[in-house]
């Protein structure tokens, strides 16, 4: 039988379809939280998922006059290692993306932009969490101190695009936002996809 393409596929995905029963809170933490639900499934039959609700967060990829990236060194304890990544934060409840990315870019690498444009969201983990990451590129950087908050621990520096791409090719880098924010600079770079620039408070942020 031929393979079929996405548009010859079902219309909608109630075939797929997974409905609640029964949930309740496994864990909560200060900001995470761990659920256990009952499913049906579309057969018929019965499972259970387990995940974790995450309140969403955001990834700034600051791009300097020179074209070079702002990056962070990173010590990610879950991993036990430090890891190469954008700056990035979790979004407090209600609060708008670019309030956070505004945020989050000057008090862990001290620099303010002149611009900012919404590139779009990604799920870095959708077997298993409710993450959502919103993604903001800035530019128009104008440096200035740093403010980290207690028990932030990170170091700052330039890159160019060819060494993001080389660190991936070769395993330095495995972030997955990471990952794919080079895919976002590099598509919009070669013009297939648009980035419109405002400033911060033209996208609502009053910081």
């Amino acid at each position: 039988m031929a393979l079929l393409e996405l548009d010859g596929l079902p219309a909608d995905d109630a075939h797929l379809r997974e409905t609640c029963v029964q949930s309740r809170e496994a864990y909560r933490g200060r900001f995470l939280q761990v659920r256990q639900d009952d499913v049906s499934l579309p057969d018929g039959s019965t499972s259970y998922r387990e995940y974790i609700v995450h309140p969403g967060a955001v990834m700034v990829v600051p791009v300097l006059d020179d074209g070079r990236l702002v990056m962070e060194r990173q010590y990610r304890y879950p991993m036990h290692r430090a890891y190469l990544e954008f700056p990035a934060g979790k979004l407090e409840a209600g609060e708008p993306g670019i309030v956070c990315g505004v945020r989050e870019l000057f008090e862990e690498t001290g620099y303010r932009a002149a611009e900012w444009a919404y590139a779009g969201e990604l799920h870095n983990a959708i077997a298993y969490s409710s993450e959502r990451i919103e993604v903001w590129f800035a530019r128009g950087l104008v440096a200035g101190e740093r403010q980290l908050d207690a028990g932030e621990f990170l170091d700052v520096f330039a890159a160019t695009e060819d060494d993001l791409a080389g660190w991936i090719a070769d395993g330095s880098v495995t972030d997955a936002k990471t990952m794919v924010a080079l895919l976002w600079l590099q598509q919009w770079r070669a013009g297939r996809w648009a980035l419109t620039w405002k400033k911060a408070e033209d996208w609502g942020c009053d910081r």
